[in-house]
């Protein structure tokens, strides 16, 4: 059987199990957070040498399928007085 996420992995010995792309200590979540900082596929993969835009795209859907079953709970701060 064929993994939909080949290059992911995660090992309890490389950042605590987080889900890194294979062969790096780059988590999913630092490239999620690359891009919501403004970054591109192709502009993250161009400036660390050991990812690839199809590496990003495939941690990109890593998360999107995960992030489907995700429990949002929102809490309110108190109000200032």
């Amino acid at each position: 059987m064929k993994s939909l996420f080949p290059n992911i992995v995660s090992d309890p010995a490389i950042l605590n199990g987080k889900p890194c792309i294979t062969g790096t200590r780059i988590s999913v979540e630092l490239i999620m957070e690359w891009l919501g900082t403004g970054g591109t596929p192709e502009s993250i993969a161009q400036k660390h040498p050991l990812l690839t835009v199809e590496l990003v795209l495939e941690a990109i859907r890593y998360a999107a399928r995960f992030a489907r079953n995700e429990i949002v709970i929102e809490v309110a701060s108190p109000k200032a007085a």
